[in-house]
């Protein structure tokens, strides 16, 4: 009796393979037969599950959104129940440095695609402005909650220094990323912000103030 195919699995295969060709070759050198060679099947097997290479790629640019949201959710349980909002966001910034080699593919892939959404009519540019507006409206929403709880200064503008957040987990990301920044520096620097809207918390002045008197 054949063996009853699971598309599901077979669709993740292929979209593990087409994963694979892009970090490896880039995306320009993605085919429909190069995704078959490296996922062991048939052109025609792909072909069943994505028509076309566009079609291929922007299943792809969805499992990356998919695969970042996965390990978010992964480090956040793994803080156990009601995490501080610190440790919060230092797991948001530990999920977007591409400190191992799946976060390396995940951040060449997802630059190497915001660079062609930009020329390419067939690849949807609002992956790049709605997914960092989503996670932009959860850090300003956290830092409401450290807000109320005393962590930050009431009057801190949450939706700025949210801005000024997503800033840094993108920028350090690249940096670490293209060799200009070690992860601990990217870490350090990370923390050093904190560690200034905790001390305007606490009513002390920053390190900058301090060291200009």
């Amino acid at each position: 009796m054949p063996r009853t195919v699971d598309h599901d699995e077979r669709r993740s295969m292929i979209l593990e393979a087409f994963m694979r060709v892009a970090a490896r070759e880039g995306l320009h050198a993605v085919s429909l037969r190069a995704v078959a060679a490296e996922a062991n099947i048939s052109l025609r097997s792909v072909q069943y599950y994505f028509d076309t290479k566009a079609g291929l790629m922007q299943s792809g640019l969805t499992a990356l959104e998919k695969t970042s949201n996965d390990r978010l959710r992964a480090r956040l349980l793994a803080l156990g129940p009601g995490p501080s909002v610190r440790a919060t966001l230092e797991a948001y910034f530990a999920v977007a440095l591409p400190t191992d080699h799946e976060s390396r593919q995940f951040h060449m892939l997802w630059t190497s695609y915001a660079m062609l959404a930009m020329t390419d009519p067939e690849i949807s540019d609002r992956t790049f402005v709605d997914g960092p507006d989503r996670q932009q409206e959860r850090i300003a929403s956290l830092l409401e909650k450290g807000k109320s709880e005393g962590d930050f200064h009431r009057e801190l503008d949450g939706e700025i220094e949210a801005t000024i957040l997503i800033s840094l987990i993108h920028g350090l990301g690249t940096a670490v990323l293209v060799g200009q920044q070690t992860a601990e520096r990217a870490f350090a620097s990370f923390g050093h912000h904190l560690d200034r809207l905790a001390e305007k918390a606490s009513g002390e002045p920053c390190r900058d103030q301090q060291r200009s008197r």
